[in-house]
């Protein structure tokens, strides 16, 4: 989607972080329920085999950081957010935030949503390319690695572009909402087709959907609307990343046979269905946990 130029955001819920952590806590997050699920994902993404690295984390609260947090000082407009990437994310949030805290009661932002590289360190583990992007429900924080952008790109076959991209953030920010309302208790850390961790995650991209759907008419303090109308080739960026991260597509790109049983976040097609489901019929469809399993 493309912002409107003059548009004014606000960087307050947003921060940049630099350096490297190397220790972090109890990990759950990358769309996942506990840090072996989010490092079997991440080995399937890569190609490698990251679930030894579950012995590196230590409790909550532990490890030390060099990190350096940066001021998104150069992030003021809509034009500033369609010339740059981090921008991009920025401006995102406000707009998320803005449209969630008109549908959900005693709503609160994430504190923050962290941007970084290489790696930053959590209250659910280090964050780094080997996770993705994440939401760690202990700080309510959603923590995004704009590299994990490429990888869709370059290795998983997504078609790019600035609704993709959105698409990532507003699903761990629909995270965060599932938490707010109490569906990330129902999630448990079971893996299967029907299971719980994929109703959780099916929902997340339904709250996605929801935003995009409503995005154009969500403004900023002076009335001017965040996005244009959206396309239908945007639209379709945003189901081809919906797509490539879907279970059956990243055990076919890790050379896996597809097994229905280790699913953790829905196949392909009801990741594309859900992102759908919001935004033809708004969030209060989005009941996943609600449905049959026939319904998925």
């Amino acid at each position: 989607m493309t912002f409107n130029d003059n548009v004014r955001v606000d960087t307050s819920h947003v921060q940049k972080r630099s350096g490297g952590a190397r220790r972090g806590g109890l990990a759950v997050g990358g769309g996942s329920i506990g840090l072996l699920v989010i490092l079997f994902i991440g080995s399937q993404l890569l190609g490698v085999d990251l679930t030894g690295l579950a012995t590196g984390f230590s409790s909550a609260g532990g490890g030390s950081s060099s990190e350096e947090v940066v001021a998104l000082d150069n992030c003021k407009s809509g034009k500033d957010a369609n010339d740059n990437q981090e921008c991009r994310m920025a401006a995102a949030s406000d707009s998320l935030n803005r449209y969630w805290a008109s549908q959900v009661n005693n709503y609160r932002a994430p504190a923050p949503v962290v941007l970084f590289s290489g790696s930053t360190q959590s209250q659910c583990g280090t964050a780094s390319a080997a996770t993705g992007p994440f939401y760690c429900p202990p700080e309510e924080a959603i923590y995004v690695d704009v590299s994990f952008f490429e990888t869709l790109r370059s290795n998983y076959g997504a078609t790019g572009g600035s609704l993709s991209e959105m698409y990532v953030l507003a699903h761990e920010w629909g995270h965060h909402i599932s938490n707010l309302i109490g569906s990330l208790d129902q999630a448990g850390r079971e893996s299967g087709a029907t299971s719980g961790s994929v109703r959780l995650e099916l929902q997340a991209d339904c709250f996605a959907g929801a935003w995009v759907g409503a995005a154009q008419t969500i403004t900023d303090d002076s009335g001017v609307p965040f996005l244009q109308p959206i396309t239908q080739s945007q639209i379709d960026d945003a189901l081809s990343a919906a797509a490539a991260v879907g279970d059956d597509s990243i055990m076919e790109n890790a050379g896996m046979q597809v097994d229905p049983d280790r699913f953790t976040h829905g196949s392909s097609e009801q990741r594309q269905k859900w992102f759908m489901t919001g935004y033809e019929q708004g969030p209060t469809m989005c009941g996943t946990f609600d449905v049959a399993a026939s319904e998925l």
